[in-house]
């Protein structure tokens, strides 16, 4: 499964990422997280507190790959950079890209040609899961791109503007041609609030997150997001069941 993880910024779209990388590891699979959010929350939440270096920041490997001084290799060799450049945690390799393609950068800056390539190869190529968490919106992700994911779960608060994100993500993800765009509601508390989701959202959710004030302190702090509330262990665990039994 190829999944990419996106929403308006704050909805826990890291912290999702995160517990369900940490699912599939515990489900058996070989699973990749990437970290393609300027933010670079991910490694944290998954319990990584070492001073990793983005791929986005390496200018001599990218050099080598991509070129540069006005000559980008549009298609630079990736195949082993998931082997070399990853740091591992509870079965789960963690891939911190950091940010990629800026605004103003352009798209065939040496930099974005060889994290869109590498982007490219891990969800066209590769036999792993893969779990990216994205930067707010999907305008980075290209047509071939978006042929490459299964599917883009969008985190969704309840909350009127992030259901607007919501709507506007996945009106992108249909100019690109990807079709499996799935909500996830996440900090919910109680039926008020699950009922409000329900009604303003027109496809049924993958799933529904309750509110943890431990996972709430712990993003705060940027420490590991745990399973140790048994609400949201329950409920990640059957968001990864039917991501199963809709992709595979």
């Amino acid at each position: 499964m190829k999944i990419a993880i996106g929403g308006k910024g704050g909805v826990g779209k890291s912290t999702l990422a995160a517990l369900l990388a940490r699912q599939g590891a515990s489900d058996g699979r070989r699973v990749i997280a990437i970290d393609a959010d300027p933010d670079m929350n991910l490694s944290s939440c998954l319990g990584i507190d070492e001073d990793l270096t983005p791929l986005v920041e390496m200018e001599d490997l990218i050099a080598q790959r991509a070129g540069g001084k006005g000559m980008v290799k549009l298609n630079p060799e990736v195949d082993d950079i998931p082997d070399r450049f990853y740091v591992e945690t509870d079965g789960v390799k963690v891939m911190l890209f950091g940010t990629v393609w800026s605004g103003g950068a352009g798209c065939t800056c040496p930099e974005n040609a060889f994290l869109r390539e590498l982007l490219n190869h891990l969800l066209l190529e590769r036999d792993e899961v893969v779990i990216a968490d994205m930067e707010a919106g999907i305008e980075h992700l290209g047509r071939g791109t978006g042929e490459g994911v299964d599917a883009l779960l969008v985190v969704v608060e309840p909350d009127r503007r992030s259901v607007e994100t919501k709507s506007r993500i996945q009106e992108l993800a249909e100019d690109i041609g990807l079709e499996e765009v799935l909500p996830v509601c996440n900090k919910v508390r109680g039926e008020e609030e699950r009922n409000f989701l329900v009604e303003v959202i027109p496809e049924e959710p993958l799933g529904f997150v309750p509110y943890s004030e431990r996972i709430r302190k712990a993003s705060r702090r940027g420490e590991m997001v745990s399973l140790e509330n048994e609400g949201v262990k329950q409920s990640i665990e059957s968001i990864w069941c039917n991501l199963k039994a809709q992709l595979e």
